[in-house]
C-alpha cells in the first residue's frame, strides 16, 4: 500500500471553502478517495438517544473531504507539496515531498 497521504501527516486545504487552512489527518478513507481532517469541514449532525448517548442532540462533527482538495505539507519549508515515491537500497518504499525532495516517511 503506497498511499500519498496518511493518518496523522498534517495537510492543507487547496480547494473549496476551507481553503488555505491547516489540520491533521484523523481517518484516509480508501475506497471513496477522502480524508477527515481536523476542525476542516465541521458539520452539525442530529443524533437521536441512544444508550451511549441517552441524552442525543445537535453534534458538531469533521466530515470526509476528498483527497483531491487536501496537499501534504513539506516538513521542511511548512508548504504544501506534492509526493513522490522512491524506493531505497533495503527495498523500503518511501514518500519524498517534491519541493524540498526530503524524505517524508522516518
Amino acid at each position: 500500500m503506497a498511499a500519498r497521504v496518511r493518518k496523522d501527516d498534517e495537510v492543507v486545504v487547496i480547494a473549496g471553502r476551507e481553503k488555505g487552512r491547516r489540520g491533521k489527518v484523523l481517518r484516509v478513507i480508501p475506497d471513496s478517495d477522502r480524508v477527515v481532517v481536523q476542525g476542516i469541514n465541521v458539520v452539525t449532525k442530529h443524533v437521536k438517544p441512544s444508550r451511549q448517548n441517552p441524552q442525543g442532540g445537535i453534534q458538531k462533527r469533521e466530515a470526509p473531504i476528498h483527497l483531491s482538495n487536501v496537499m501534504l505539507v513539506d516538513p521542511e519549508s511548512n508548504e504544501p507539496t506534492r509526493v513522490r515515491f522512491k524506493i531505497l537500497e533495503s527495498g523500503r518504499k518511501v514518500r519524498i515531498a517534491v519541493k524540498s525532495g526530503q524524505q517524508i516517511d522516518t
